[in-house]
């Protein structure tokens, strides 16, 4: 690898030709897998090698190649898709617009149509010139309005303000009906739309990048406390705010909130369209597959239902989610997302009703059957079982990691917190669920970890000054569980869940 970095920094054509031939397979499979599109693949794979090479001088080691590579194909696949994020009307294809299939060898019909086109063109060519700019670029060439704006200089409110005036010209001019509504319908990049994602900061930022169409929250921790297939269910709905009361300190009337996002969701009409944005880790696949089975309702056949999930983003090393992104970048993922197949709808309903069934047969089913229709299920899911406990000394892998970097030196909390957020990535672990963990750990007769310097753990919007400053140690009986010396599972004296296992009260005596 060294020998053909340094060769194509110095210009060497056969240094270049091995790195092409050894990496062109693999830089067209991300290409393909995110755009379906083979001659939109093979023009990006391209694209990718000449930016590259051409930027081959920063990278700081040959060994990083791979993975620096994959970095600049995903971020050619994020222009390549720019110019498709919104409807476009193409003027040589107005086929279904100004007739249909039937008409293609009627003559008549044929001369209609290339009428119909005429008027169109000529409409448009009376339109002032700074209308027709606009509108060639966003509905014919496919540019977003924030594209549009950098490249003509003008602000994004005027240019709405110009498109919403040249439709309505266009809906006076043009005698067909079906053919000036193809415009009216249009919208300028989104305003009908539902953006839907998993915390508050990414939320904020996404605003901020100028995206259209109202934008929720779906505020819900599937991966903590008791879950159940039917969310909605009355009686299982609440019995999880209680525990989320009782053990985060999610006050019950806030955490009940979400009956009124599902609401939010069952009152769109189908011309709006629905935007998830999650990511790789446990935390927001729960919550995509949650969404996807809810989404599965026949309320919403009809609807355009998009995804946007990813596990990496060009100049971020260590990615971790949405949330990390400036609104620069959050604009550039803007129209990345794709329509939700079948199969992905099938494959989140399959993860949800084993994620949350209590028989750990269906879980271990699902993890033989894997999932190939959403690329970051299988390993959250198999994050998902290394959280209960192991066979060998009764501690999950948050129990068993949190002990191990204990025993390193790492004594504060926020320090450990950070250390298992290195440690564990796959989970996508905030703080308020690990202190809950913590706090399960070091309560009763048996507890593996001890807390001097605080009296507690926070809890949900609770910030207490002596927490920074406490200072965590592993137990005689912690030492003794993490060498394999004692089962913890005969000793605990509380009772959890993951996923819908519900994992009960140890047996001692």
């Amino acid at each position: 690898m060294k020998l053909w970095i340094d060769g194509a920094l110095k210009g060497e054509p056969e240094a270049c030709e091995q790195l092409v031939a050894q990496y062109r397979g693999m830089a067209f499979a991300v290409a393909y897998q995110q755009l379906q599109d083979m001659h939109g693949a093979e023009d990006v794979v391209q694209e990718a090698f000449t930016e590259a090479f051409a930027n081959l001088f920063k990278l700081e080691k040959p060994e990083a190649f791979p993975g620096w590579f994959k970095v600049i194909v995903e971020r050619q696949c994020y222009r390549w898709m720019r110019r498709k994020r919104h409807p476009v009307v193409p003027m040589q294809e107005l086929d279904d617009v100004c007739g249909g299939e039937d008409q293609e060898y009627d003559p008549e019909a044929r001369a209609l149509q290339k009428e119909l086109q005429r008027t169109l063109r000529s409409s448009i060519a009376r339109l002032p010139s700074t209308m027709q700019i606009v509108v060639d670029l966003f509905y014919f060439q496919g540019y977003t309005l924030q594209e549009i704006s950098e490249f003509l200089g003008v602000n994004i409110s005027a240019l709405k303000k110009r498109l919403f005036d040249a439709r309505a010209k266009l809906k006076r001019s043009i005698p067909v009906r079906n053919l000036a509504t193809t415009f009216n319908e249009l919208y300028e990049g989104g305003k009908g739309m539902l953006h839907i994602m998993n915390g508050d900061h990414a939320a904020n930022r996404l605003r901020e990048s100028g995206i259209q169409g109202d934008i929720v929250v779906w505020r819900e921790l599937y991966t903590y406390g008791p879950i159940s297939t039917d969310m909605a269910e009355r009686k299982a709905r609440q019995h999880r705010a209680v525990v989320l009361e009782d053990e985060l300190g999610i006050p019950q009337k806030e955490y009940l909130q979400i009956d009124k996002l599902e609401h939010k969701l069952l009152s769109l009409k189908p011309e709006q369209e629905i935007v998830l944005w999650f990511e790789h880790d446990l935390y927001d696949q729960t919550m995509l597959s949650y969404l996807l089975h809810f989404l599965s309702h026949k309320k919403f056949m009809e609807f355009k239902i998009n995804l946007l999930c990813i596990d990496s983003f060009p100049q971020i090393e260590h990615f971790r989610g949405l949330g990390q992104l400036t609104s620069a970048q959050m604009q550039t993922l803007s129209g990345t997302w794709h329509v939700i197949q079948e199969e992905e709808m099938k494959a989140g309903r399959a993860f949800w009703e084993a994620y949350s069934s209590p028989d750990i047969r269906d879980h271990e089913q699902y993890m033989q059957q894997g999932s190939q229709a959403l690329p970051f299920a299988s390993a959250a899911f198999k994050a998902h079982l290394s959280r209960l406990p192991s066979e060998t000394n009764g501690l999950g892998i948050i129990e068993q990691t949190t002990l191990e970097t204990i025993m390193t030196g790492i004594q504060r909390p926020s320090a450990v917190f950070r250390e298992m957020g290195d440690k564990l990535p796959v989970l996508g672990m905030g703080d308020l669920e690990y202190w809950a963990h913590l706090k399960r750990m070091s309560e009763g007769p048996y507890a593996l970890i001890r807390m001097t310097g605080a009296a507690c753990f926070p809890k949900y919007n609770q910030h207490e000054s002596a927490f920074h400053d406490a200072v965590l140690s592993v137990t005689e009986l912690g030492i003794q569980v993490l060498h394999g010396e004692v089962d913890w599972r005969t000793l605990r004296e509380d009772e959890y869940w993951v996923g819908g296992i519900h994992v009960e009260k140890g047996h001692h005596g």
